[in-house]
């Protein structure tokens, strides 16, 4: 078969043919009695086996040893393969990545691009003087793309930047808290943490509504965030989850404050003394515990909490006792 007729039937042009002969990748079997170049069979077969090999990624100096040498094993050449496609894979990604955060800022000229790259970059940074200063001048003309910030924020280990971060995400529109909760997902016991602080420093009912969610996450960090900021936003669904950070001594002393900002009316402050009491009753709730409990009450205005308080200074626990009536004495002297 002439060169002309195998470039059509192979898809390899003649050119082609003629460079892959030069490197002895393939040579004509024969030659017609013009000179023209004859290819066999077998010919044929050795040039669909090259671009096979091509398509792999492999370089024609590496086919030429791969199908040359009997002691070829293509296992660390394949594995060298898999190694350079997950990188440039990675690169690729990253560069998308950064178009598609570039679009989405929907810059206006060049010097807008030039600008939302600089950001970009800044917080990326290995100092944290310039993530901090990319983060505090991204609610510009030309916003970082709240992607970019929501990453930076999951990722920041600084607290000066990260609280840098957050302030820059409270003032980035919507969007930011459904980006956040995808943060709660992580495996990553410090991602989850640095998402749900950064949701609650988010203002607006999609932070709340979030936050809500997080009540029922199976982090007790993430509870436990999610209840104090709930607590400072009046949400009462945050009670159950409060109360339980005093029992267990997580932050009590907040978990504490957030109650009594949830106790402005009667109902909810009887609801939140209600359940203090049942804990201090509950037979595995121990001396310590029992003690953070009625410190709480003291901030619990109303009836119920008071009358807790009076039995609770007959309780056989005498520390807790002590606490009870030193409280009442308090409340009687407002």
């Amino acid at each position: 078969m002439l060169i002309g007729e195998v470039a059509r039937r192979s898809g390899v042009s003649a050119r082609m043919l003629r460079h892959y002969e030069s490197l002895g990748l393939v040579r004509p079997s024969g030659r017609t009695g013009s000179g023209y170049r004859e290819y066999s069979k077998e010919d044929i077969r050795r040039i669909f086996h090259i671009e096979s090999l091509r398509s792999l990624g492999l370089s024609l100096r590496e086919i030429g040893r791969a199908l040359d040498d009997p002691g070829f094993t293509p296992s660390a050449l394949v594995g060298d393969l898999v190694r350079q496609t997950r990188e440039r894979i990675a690169a690729e990604t990253e560069l998308l990545t950064r178009l598609r955060r570039i679009d989405a800022a929907e810059p206006a000229g060049w010097e807008d691009v030039l600008q939302v790259v600089a950001l970009l970059q800044a917080l990326g940074s290995k100092s944290a003087d310039a993530r901090q200063r990319a983060a505090l001048s991204s609610v510009g003309e030309v916003p970082v793309p709240v992607e970019a910030l929501v990453e930076a924020a999951l990722s920041e280990t600084e607290p000066n930047v990260a609280g840098a971060l957050r302030w820059a995400l409270a003032r980035s529109g919507d969007g930011v808290p459904a980006l956040l909760a995808d943060g709660l997902g992580s495996p990553v016991a410090a991602v989850r943490k640095r998402a749900v602080r950064s949701l609650a420093a988010m203002p607006g009912g999609e932070a709340t509504a979030q936050l809500r969610q997080a009540l029922a996450h199976p982090d007790s960090v993430v509870r436990g965030y999610a209840a104090l900021a709930l607590g400072t936003r009046g949400v009462a669904d945050a009670i159950p989850t409060l109360v339980d950070m005093i029992v267990e001594g997580r932050n009590d002393v907040d978990a504490a404050d957030a109650l009594s900002v949830l106790a402005s009316d009667t109902a909810t402050a009887d609801r939140i003394a209600t359940r203090l009491v049942d804990r201090l009753a509950h037979h595995t709730t121990e001396a310590p515990a029992r003690g953070r409990l009625t410190q709480a009450l003291a901030a619990v205005p109303g009836t119920t909490a008071s009358r807790a308080l009076v039995e609770l200074s007959h309780d056989d626990d005498r520390a807790v006792a002590l606490t009870a009536t030193y409280l009442l004495q308090l409340r009687d002297a407002r």
